[in-house]
């Protein structure tokens, strides 16, 4: 029997596989450029599925070409990334939570500090915000900081955990930069005092 009998269901085959591609694709994006209407939940701590990110977002090895040297976190503030370079256009990269229109920024800054559990003391515009919030919370599982603290230079900016896994992906925050407690966890773990960081907002290419 002749194999172009074939041909025809093989390309709709092929034409239903990129379809799914595209709407995959098309999905994440949208999920990047939202912006969530989600207040700070003090207390709330989240069980271990809340934690499972989608694919797009899970910790991974990329390819990821750069200038910047070994060890330098790059935050990608368009596409909800942080990415901590590894040379030889390799990087780690991380899905993250961005601030929310309004909030968001971009510099060139350094890790001035880091802790483990860090205690929450909410800025006066954030309590200006939002009255229901604790002026001080001790560190724990469910303080808003989550697991660690990488604290941006003399800013009030910071790289964090939270117990708000749901927000990664999204445009929520004051300005801060959110990650899953197992990401910031193993973001702590291999960085210094001192690593460079590289806040962009334009959209990756």
């Amino acid at each position: 029997m002749s194999s172009t009998r074939f041909l025809p269901f093989t390309c709709m085959i092929a034409a239903i596989a990129c379809a799914m591609l595209a709407a995959t694709t098309g999905s994440t994006r949208a999920q990047a450029g939202r912006t969530m209407a989600i207040e700070d939940q003090p207390g709330f701590i989240p069980d271990a599925r809340d934690e499972q990110l989608p694919a797009a977002y899970q910790r991974q090895a990329v390819f990821y070409r750069t200038n910047e040297p070994a060890g330098t976190i790059i935050v990608d503030t368009a596409d909800r990334y942080l990415y901590l370079i590894q040379g030889n256009n390799r990087a780690l990269r991380y899905g993250i939570g961005v601030g929310r229109e309004g909030f968001q920024w971009q510099g060139l800054l350094s890790i001035s500090r880091k802790a483990e559990w860090p205690d929450w003391t909410p800025p006066p515009e954030m309590i200006q915000r939002q009255p229901y919030l604790p002026r001080f919370m001790a560190g724990g599982p469910g303080n808003p900081m989550g697991a660690r603290a990488l604290y941006l230079g003399a800013t009030i900016y910071r790289i964090h955990g939270t117990n708000q896994p749901q927000t990664i992906g999204s445009a929520v925050s004051s300005g801060c930069f959110r990650l899953v407690n197992d990401d910031v966890i193993d973001l702590y773990g291999r960085i210094p005092v001192g690593t460079k960081v590289v806040v962009r907002q334009r959209p990756t290419l």
